[in-house]
């Protein structure tokens, strides 16, 4: 697959092809469903497909203040929409400048004339140009214009409607099984391994403390069931069971600031601080609790983990 990170990078003798546009934040299941949908359509035809992204969101540049939080990485989008069978992915920066630009304008100088459409696919709520005047119906006019079709598919996938705003919603409220189904896998967060206050290490369960990017969709607070992923060149294919923390470890006094903690079961042999990391939820184990000494929170925490083991060896 082609990557290109700007329009610039698109060769000049790329052939016709079949396009999609849109953020596809997390690449969900109504997300997949689309870019199939170009996939197929571009090997019937014997043409390329081709998926349009944006970074950064374009609501923080239209609306500074109001980034929503993001469920993959610009990295990790890409690695996603490559496993749909896409020919190339276009990640264009979005600036301001790009969001004044007329829907005709956007129509011909990106999609005619860089990426030679023949075909167009997008969300049926699907919107662009300034002030988000475009829809599918101008994409269509337009399309009659400059030689291209156009279509909208609903982000729907099994009988259901599917989107980004709603998987965010359910990561909120810690229902990080509900979040998978709408993704179709795991939700992940990434983040590199820093130094925390060693209390798990003390405790007897040494984690990995994610430093995680900015406008990560963490789930709420709580203990969770999951992976610790390997997403470096030193742990590329690292996948173990782990037990999942997010809060501020309310039991030490002081307590701290909100973090995202791994515990590999049965593992005190990894030296992964540095390394780019990820978690995958699997289930959520209970709330943050604040506990009465130190003791019981081991006993918990050993609950915690052989409950882990359990749901772990159930999803492989």
């Amino acid at each position: 697959m082609r990557r290109w990170h700007g329009l610039d990078e698109v060769p000049a003798d790329w052939g016709r092809s079949v396009v999609t546009i849109g953020v596809f934040d997390g690449v969900h299941r109504g997300h997949q469903r689309i870019v199939g949908r170009a996939a197929e359509l571009a090997r019937e035809r014997g043409l390329r497909s081709v998926v349009i992204t944006f970074d950064p969101h374009p609501d923080e540049v239209v609306r500074p203040g109001t980034h929503p939080p993001l469920l993959a990485s610009t990295a990790r989008r890409i690695g996603l929409l490559e496993g749909l069978g896409t020919d190339a992915v276009v990640v264009v920066p979005f600036t301001l400048e790009l969001s004044k630009v007329p829907p005709d304008e956007f129509v011909q100088s990106v999609l005619v004339d860089r990426l030679h459409a023949a075909h167009v696919i997008v969300g049926e709520d699907f919107r662009f140009g300034h002030k988000a005047k475009g829809d599918v119906a101008l994409l269509r006019e337009l399309g009659e214009k400059y030689d291209f079709t156009a279509e909208g598919m609903p982000l729907v996938a099994d009988g259901d409607t599917i989107s980004s705003t709603s998987i965010r919603a359910r990561l909120e409220q810690g229902d990080v099984e509900g979040a998978a189904h709408a993704l179709g896998r795991p939700h992940r967060v990434e983040g590199v391994v820093v130094r925390g206050h060693m209390r798990g290490r003390a405790l007897g369960f040494p984690t990995a403390n994610l430093e995680t990017q900015p406008h990560t969709a963490i789930p709420s607070d709580g203990v969770y069931a999951g992976w610790l992923v390997g997403d470096s060149d030193r742990y590329p294919d690292f996948r173990w069971p782990a037990a999942i923390s997010i809060g501020t470890n309310p039991t030490f006094e002081g307590g701290g600031e909100r973090t995202v903690e791994a515990y590999a079961l049965d593992r005190d042999d990894l030296d992964l601080y540095g390394e780019h990391m990820a978690v995958d939820f699997q289930a959520r184990l209970r709330d943050t609790l604040k506990f009465d000494s130190v003791e019981a929170l081991i006993e918990q925490m050993h609950r915690d983990a052989e409950r882990t083991r359990e749901i772990t060896a159930d999803a492989t």
